[in-house]
């Protein structure tokens, strides 16, 4: 246990798991999704899917990585070798997760250091990089040269404005050209990938610098950093809040956000909605749950963890929409647009229309400069525990090879981080932006549905829930309540299923801003998203092939067998017939004190 590393204190593990699920997810993705799907009323379904199936399945994670003290390639193999490559995919998408979500930390950076102006510098067309398509609102301040760009006249520049016109679509605000032209300088599409941009990897290599000295002594060096990390973001949402609820107009941005639209809760797809955002914002099936309980003492209340965790993330995910809504409110109103016109998803949320909020603030930089370090500190917390997700399961499974060849943990942490930051550099290119969407698109959404539900499965089905149950009472005295019993029998499993039946229905390829990728970027997609899924079927043919057996039929059962109980238990599926204390393989570190047990 010594030699794994602990977590110094219980309230450090506590804040990097919140700090690991409470992430940019639950500032641009929650309030978007409530907003599309219900208003007030989807925090009904929200609030339903948590109960269901959020809550249950971090709690299996913990349990599952706080019992074996095995990352989830590990925990896996012990529980259900058959399943383990469930526990490998869950690896592959870690690695591929960090290549490209550390990127929206690089454009944070970029973001904070560009707030250090006397003015910012994505107020007004007037810059070197303003592109004829920029536009600020009124003919005023367009340039003549606009104007004939878009009336087909380019030959007389002297033309004089004296008329109010409207923006077209063809035109883009100053902070849409600052974002596109200055720090992405976008190509024209995915097969036009340009050069690399130089500042951005600059920024790229510094901030994998910072996630490896967040993580290079493992959970002794993390749990310093989460202090802070963990809790910095909430003192700017409420700073935020409380100066949005200032603003002119916030009431109306409030208003769109919570307004009930019952009727849409007859649509299936917002109840979809609602589990994918409990889903994704909890981090199941990610690994990092499983990796940082792993690292809990084996006597550690897991349960109340669970519900901390929970109530934390909720209580963000609102805490965001309010504060966002209302500074949305007031750029609707100074801009005489309806809220609904200037709610944007994903990145146009975070690095065009805030920054536009905050160009009619006072103190304009002031506030820029918090938002975006608020960004960083939620986004590093995620980066680094996935990190860590790689890092233990390499450790748990090739420890000794390790300590022959590179003798250190720190050297084995630096190369992760070397690897990753080398696969993020398409995404910093000139045509970054077409293929940081594919990747984000294709491997965060249904090979995540997939091999989530081969894990519920692998653990509760074939391990047992009774049987996980029994471990967490051996674990902490208390066995679990039987609502947790059911949903990870029944519920939790037939929910995950409606999640990738609806996301298969509903899949549309995918475009953005009217782009359309060929068909060859699509195949990619769908080749990055089969990478990991395709470790499922191999790890079972692994399974079966190292299994102990004369044939393939006893191969097959004998692969279905936990290895964490005595090599004589029945099979998985006589679960009934387990004694309800079977003698563990030392999986405390502890010899059994009983007397009276001498089957050890």
């Amino acid at each position: 246990m010594e030699e794994r590393g602990n977590w110094n204190k219980k309230l450090e593990f506590l804040l990097a798991t919140i700090g690991y699920a409470v992430g940019l997810g639950n500032v641009w993705r929650f309030p978007y999704l409530c907003f599309r799907s219900g208003g007030g009323a989807f925090l009904i379904p929200f609030f339903i899917m948590l109960v269901l199936c959020g809550v249950p399945l971090t709690y299996m994670e913990m349990a599952i990585g706080q019992y074996t003290r095995r990352g989830p390639i590990g925990a896996l193999d012990k529980m259900c070798p058959f399943f383990k490559g469930a526990g490998l995919a869950t690896v592959v998408i870690s690695f591929l997760f960090t290549t490209y979500y550390i990127i929206i930390i690089t454009w944070s950076f970029y973001y904070l250091f560009s707030t250090f102006q006397a003015e910012l510098p994505w107020k007004g067309c007037n810059h070197t990089w303003s592109s004829d398509m920029c536009w600020e609102g009124d003919a005023k301040n367009v340039s003549a040269a606009t104007v004939f760009h878009y009336l087909g006249n380019t030959t007389n520049s002297s033309f004089d404005i004296d008329m109010d016109m409207e923006r077209t679509n063809k035109t883009r605000s100053p902070t849409e050209d600052f974002y596109y032209q200055r720090v992405l300088e976008q190509s024209s599409g995915i097969n036009d990938q340009g050069k690399i941009r130089w500042e951005l990897a600059l920024i790229l290599l510094m901030c994998w610098t910072l996630v490896y000295f967040c993580i290079w002594k493992g959970p002794k060096s993390t749990g310093k950093v989460v202090y802070f990390t963990a809790t910095f973001p909430y003192v700017v949402l409420v700073i935020l809040l409380v100066r949005g609820l200032t603003l002119d107009g916030a009431m109306d941005g409030i208003r769109f956000f919570i307004e009930p639209k019952w009727e849409q809760l007859l649509d299936a797809k917002v109840w979809v909605n609602a589990a994918a955002q409990t889903f994704n914002s909890l981090g199941v099936a990610f690994g990092g749950l499983i990796t940082m309980s792993s690292y809990s003492k084996f006597n550690n209340s897991i349960l109340r963890d669970v519900l901390s965790l929970a109530v934390v993330d909720a209580f963000t995910c609102i805490l965001a929409g309010f504060a966002i809504f209302s500074i949305l409110g007031n750029l609707a109103l100074t801009q005489n647009k309806d809220v609904a016109d200037v709610v944007q998803e994903g990145p146009g949320l975070v690095f065009v229309i805030y920054p536009e909020a905050f160009t009619s603030m006072p103190v304009s930089q002031l506030f820029a400069a918090l938002f975006f370090f608020m960004l960083i500190c939620l986004g590093i917390d995620s980066q680094f525990a996935s990190v860590e997700v790689i890092v233990t399961a390499i450790s748990d499974h090739f420890g000794e090879k390790i300590k022959k060849y590179l003798r250190r943990k720190e050297l084995l942490v630096l190369i992760v981080c070397l690897v990753s930051c080398l696969c993020g550099l398409p995404n910093i290119t000139q045509g970054g932006i077409y293929f940081f969407q594919l990747i984000d698109y294709y491997t965060a959404a249904l090979s995540l549905m997939v091999l989530a539900f081969f894990e519920v499965i692998a653990v509760t089905w074939f391990y047992g829930a009774r049987r996980l149950a029994r471990d967490i009472e051996e674990m902490t005295g208390h066995h679990p309540p039987m609502f947790f019993i059911v949903c990870w029998y029944f519920l939790s499993p037939l929910l995950l299923l409606g999640i990738l039946v609806f996301s298969m229905i509903q899949y549309k390829p995918l475009s953005m801003a009217g782009y359309k990728y060929p068909q060859w970027a699509q195949a990619l997609g769908w080749v990055m998203a089969l990478v990991s899924m395709v470790c499922i079927p191999l790890g079972m043919v692994h399974a079966v092939y190292k299994a102990k057996g004369n044939n393939l039929l006893q191969k097959f059962r004998n692969s279905l067998r936990s290895q964490m109980t005595e090599e004589t238990s029945p099979p998985l599926w006589q679960e009934d017939t387990v004694d309800k204390h079977p003698v563990k393989l030392i999986s405390n570190g502890q010899l059994p004190t009983d007397s009276k047990d001498t089957s050890v």
